[in-house]
């Protein structure tokens, strides 16, 4: 038995929601393709090998990802085509992609392939990453040629369409395959992701769907407490540059058109709203608050699908240091994210005493894991009407900073 190493109100799994727990996941494991829908609202890294263990339970999950990243190789090809960030996208892809002989890891070998030239001048460098380029587009490249036909035209296809756009001064090093044929695709699909998502999909099998909530070239812009504006996803997030000093206020989307707010340019598609609508569960899962999570909830239509939709809401959060949520508790957090969860949100105020109205149902985590004070779980789930599920979540190398990927799995589909 695990010790409690902080001072926390345990609060255990209520036994109507663990009676019969281990049939139905034994159910889920024998046919996941009948698996439930449950759907996350995600950005980059946090849930990709979390995603790959999902798969043996369930290939009916949804990913709705995030797409303003603004650093990186995506920096690049956002500035080169004015377009929304695709890395998220391809990664998630690939995280639920079938890796059998039954699947095409052929194909998802050649999505995950970055373009380098290491240790060279900077002249030979740029000459042999468009040597590679040029071997793609001819389909001479050995990846491309892996695959059989006709999947390799079709896939040529589209780096074609890329390299026929590309501007002089693109900058190939460490571009990634996969994010070159979704922008040739976006580009061949009028300026749509949704076509070239579900095709990517269709060609490396990916066991889930996964769409950006939008396709419009905008960018995540917050206010700080201390009054400073930061426009960039990359600005904010600490990886990239310096860790914010100030509590974020609010966070919006930006961009070139004059009003985003009163426009519909960040509207999510009907395809997006029946996703939604479908889903048995709705997860806010660990990552970054601010641009993985609450960026999700920002295009036009996403909270009013969601407020269509009775499946329960849990909340799991992060595990380690967000830099974003500098000088938050969880209350904290929790009322940020059900502020961006009301259709009608007031101003928001971190030391609300009022009743709130629960728009979260469930906040799962492990208090061996994640300090959390009584004081706060008395917030949480007296004021908030928050169910709390803390349950053993820990990984067996003890590392503090991520939950078990079986265990989260299994506790979400204990939801279901």
């Amino acid at each position: 038995m695990k010790k409690n190493r902080f001072t926390c109100a345990h609060v255990n799994m209520p036994r109507e929601l663990s009676q019969g727990q281990d049939l139905r996941l034994a159910r889920y494991r024998k046919t996941p393709e009948l698996g439930p829908k449950i759907l996350f609202f995600s950005g980059g890294s946090a849930l990709r090998h979390f995603s790959e263990v999902l798969t043996d339970y369930t290939h009916n999950s949804i990913h709705l990802v995030t797409p303003f990243d603004s650093g990186g190789s995506s920096a690049e090809l956002r500035r080169a085509f004015a377009m929304p960030a695709v890395g998220d996208l391809r990664a998630r892809l690939l995280s639920l992609a079938d890796d059998s002989v039954t699947g095409h890891p052929d194909v998802a070998a050649l999505f995950s392939h970055r373009l380098t030239a290491n240790e060279l001048k900077e002249s030979e460098e740029k000459a042999v990453l468009e040597q590679s380029l040029q071997a793609l587009v001819s389909a001479k490249h050995p990846l491309l040629k892996a695959i059989a036909e006709p999947m390799r035209s079709l896939i040529q296809s589209y780096i074609t369409a890329f390299y026929k756009h590309m501007p002089q001064d693109f900058d190939l090093a460490g571009a990634s395959v996969g994010n070159l044929i979704l922008t040739g695709g976006y580009l061949i699909h009028n300026r749509s992701l949704d076509p070239i998502a579900f095709l990517f999909g269709q060609l490396i099998k990916t066991r889930g769907t996964v769409r950006t909530t939008t396709d419009a070239d905008l960018q995540l812009e917050v206010l700080l407490e201390n009054g400073q504006t930061i426009i960039g996803q990359h600005c904010f997030t600490g990886k990239e540059t310096a860790k914010i000093d100030s509590p974020i206020k609010s966070i919006k989307l930006s961009g070139e058109a004059d009003d985003i707010d009163t426009l519909d340019v960040s509207k999510v598609c009907k395809e997006t709203r029946l996703l939604i609508d479908s889903a048995e569960l709705l997860v806010f899962p660990p990552g970054s608050l601010y641009s993985s999570i609450i960026a999700n909830l920002l295009p036009k239509g996403v909270t009013k699908a969601l407020a269509k939709n009775p499946a329960p809401r849990v909340y799991v959060p992060s595990l380690g240091t967000d830099l974003e949520t500098f000088g938050m508790t969880l209350v904290d957090q929790i009322r940020m994210l059900n502020h961006h969860l009301s259709l009608k949100p007031v101003p928001f105020k971190p030391q609300a005493r009022s009743p709130e109205r629960p728009l979260i149902d469930f906040l799962l985590f492990d208090s061996q894991l994640l300090s959390v004070s009584t004081e706060q779980i008395e917030i949480i789930s007296k004021q908030m009407g928050i169910q709390i599920i803390d349950t053993d979540l820990a990984a067996d190398n003890a590392d503090i900073d991520r939950y078990d990927d079986v265990k989260l799995a299994e506790a979400l589909l204990g939801l279901t």
